[in-house]
């Protein structure tokens, strides 16, 4: 997608989340009943019929669903206004030899593409790896004629990186950096940074086009890594919508998952539906019938009984639970995590137009501070979800 139709595109996305914010809004986990079932009760029925396995299989394909309206014809506007070609790959230099120790497989197969899909006018002098952990994008990148520098917070980081660029002899140097606090960014560098969260990368745009860089490339990364409680818009187009983001709104594109294996998504359930369980004992006990949020627990957790679980976690919200039926209340918990995790498949027709309007507001800031702007998916979404690159060069 080229800089003259990310502005259609953003307004067309604006005007679609909020006509449509009453379906995608609402957390089926937080609501017994959902404030757009009244309206559309054949499409909530029909999905709570539904088991967790029927949930399961269509997750990461909502779209093909062959549900009662209005989900078909939510689904194709849906599927239209978020489409986004793949960026053009063009040969990277071969990788030197063993680079890619130390790194996973798909972490090394992102930073591949990622790398393929640059595609500047000008060849950078100077890489700045944002945020960058041990630096395997960066060192990646990098080659003859070239430096690098590459900043990170955690000191572990930066001794590894440094010790394995050092080891491939390569011109990198690896700083110890608040990228939130003072930053030095030059004009001459080229910064890149592949899946840095939130206010991180935000505030590389910001610093980058102000310091006159020429050329920038990112992949976003978890857009609800903010301090403000709501989304604040970058682009003069974002600020004038009426769109307000909370944080929890932020986090619905984060919602898909490709990556987890049997035991992780068996905690993971396990975890929902004791909380889901917990859920309806606490509307009864305390008498209000509302979502209690609850803290993050430790795995061990779900080691205990069922009961066990329940009284700890109510001693830690300030109530006793006294006896109760368990096994019931457990049961309940498991069933309503099916209606959950179907009711959920609604706000999924949304995930992806909800990250084009934040990655779109990105690119119409860097259009306004003067870059041309390209915006495309740099792999498959079954190597990583957050496949959306914005390429920026000044002339």
């Amino acid at each position: 997608m080229l800089a003259r139709d990310v502005e259609a595109r953003f307004e067309a996305l604006d005007a679609f989340l909020i006509e449509q914010q009453g379906l995608w809004r609402p957390r089926p986990f937080t609501h017994l009943q959902l404030p757009w079932e009244t309206q559309h009760p054949e499409l909530a029925q029909w999905l709570r019929q539904r088991s967790l396995a029927d949930a399961e299989r269509c997750h990461n394909h909502p779209y093909d669903l062959p549900a009662p309206a209005p989900f078909a014809p939510l689904a194709a506007q849906a599927l239209q206004l978020s489409a986004v070609d793949r960026l053009p790959a063009h040969a990277l230099a071969p990788a030197r030899h063993r680079l890619n120790v130390d790194v996973p497989g798909r972490k090394w197969q992102q930073i591949e593409a990622f790398g393929t899909a640059l595609n500047f006018a000008e060849t950078p002098t100077h890489w700045l790896d944002w945020c960058a952990g041990k630096g395997h994008l960066g060192r990646r990148l990098l080659q003859p004629g070239q430096q690098l520098t590459c900043f990170e917070y955690d000191p572990a980081l930066i001794a590894s990186g440094q010790a394995l660029s050092d080891h491939h002899g390569l011109p990198a140097a690896h700083r110890l950096q608040d990228v939130m606090a003072d930053v030095s960014i030059r004009a001459d560098h080229t910064p890149v940074a592949l899946h840095a969260c939130g206010d991180l990368h935000v505030r590389l745009l910001q610093l980058a086009s102000a310091a006159g860089c020429k050329q920038l490339a990112l992949a976003p990364c978890c857009y609800n890594r903010i301090s403000a409680d709501h989304y604040q818009a970058l682009s003069r187009v974002g600020r004038a919508s009426r769109l307000q983001l909370s944080v929890d709104d932020l986090g619905l594109p984060l919602s898909e998952t490709v990556t987890a294996g049997n035991r992780v998504r068996q905690q993971r359930d396990t975890s929902m539906a004791r909380r889901l369980g917990f859920d309806l004992l606490q509307r009864q006990l305390r008498g209000r019938d509302e979502y209690l949020p609850t803290p993050s627990l430790p795995a061990h957790w779900l080691d205990k009984p069922f009961a066990d679980y329940c009284r700890e976690l109510a001693s830690l919200k300030g109530f006793s639970t006294g006896e109760q039926a368990w096994a019931a209340l457990e049961a309940h918990g498991w069933r309503r995590l099916a209606h959950v995790r179907n009711l959920e498949l609604v706000r999924a027709l949304f995930r992806r137009p909800l990250e084009m309007w934040l990655v779109l507001d990105r690119a119409l800031f860097l259009a306004d501070q003067g870059y041309n702007v390209e915006i495309g998916r740099f792999c498959e979404p079954t190597l990583t979800p957050r496949n959306l690159m914005v390429l920026a060069e000044r002339d």
